[in-house]
């Protein structure tokens, strides 16, 4: 079982919680480790960060991910899972932007895994981040991290 999905606004509690339940009915998986990548209000200059606004090529998004999840699980042969969620749209400073839930049998299979998807993702996928200020000003992320 895996999820790739772009979707409008934050990752929700309720996505969370819905994914977790979803997927404590396999009884194979000992462990999940879970990543929530949250919209930091990061100060550049005079100016604090209110916003991300992403967007994303999504048809190379969803090439991209299935890749790196064919490589993780290639990698890691005790995943049983992967689960990318990521937003686009304008995402605010608390909220959370990005979610990458890995199960496998075992604890360390699963967090050496969501780590490495992370790092894969933020190399990898093509998702644009334009930072809104509190003064309404924007600047486009030059690197692209997740």
């Amino acid at each position: 079982m895996a999820k790739t999905t772009l979707i409008k606004g934050p990752v929700t509690h309720e996505l969370i919680s819905s994914r977790m339940r979803l997927l404590g009915e396999n009884r194979e998986i000992g462990g999940h480790s879970i990543f929530l990548g949250q919209v930091r209000a990061d100060i550049k200059g005079i100016r604090k960060v209110k916003a991300i606004e992403y967007s994303a090529y999504e048809e190379m998004v969803n090439r991209e991910a299935e890749s790196i999840k064919q490589k993780i699980l290639s990698e890691y042969n005790d995943v049983r899972s992967i689960d990318i969620f990521h937003s686009t749209g304008v995402v605010m400073a608390g909220e959370i932007s990005l979610m990458v839930l890995v199960s496998a049998g075992h604890r360390q299979h699963a967090m050496a895994a969501c780590d490495k998807t992370v790092e894969m993702i933020k190399e990898k996928l093509p998702v644009w981040k334009k930072e809104i200020f509190e003064d309404n000003s924007h600047e486009w992320k030059r690197e692209n991290l997740a």
